[in-house]
C-alpha cells in the first residue's frame, strides 16, 4: 500500500516533467506555436518547487515541528 512519503516522492519528478510532456504534445499537435509552448516547460519545474515548499511547510514534518514546541 502506498503511504503519503511514497507518493509526494513519485510526483516530484512527474510534476517537473510534465511542463516539457506538455510543450511536446502542443508542439506535435501542431495547435500551437513555439511561442506559445515556450512557457509551459518551466510551469513543470515550478509546479515541482511549489509542491516541496508547500510540503514543507505544511506536510506532516511541518506540523511535528509545530507540536513539538
Amino acid at each position: 500500500m502506498l503511504e503519503r512519503p511514497d507518493v509526494v516522492l513519485a510526483a516530484i519528478p512527474l510534476l517537473a516533467i510534465s511542463g516539457v510532456a506538455l510543450r511536446t504534445v502542443v508542439a506535435l499537435s501542431g495547435v500551437g506555436t513555439g511561442l506559445l509552448a515556450a512557457p509551459l516547460t518551466p510551469l513543470g519545474f515550478v509546479a515541482a518547487f511549489v509542491f516541496i515548499v508547500r510540503e514543507l511547510f505544511s506536510g506532516p514534518v511541518a506540523r511535528a515541528a509545530d507540536e513539538s514546541r
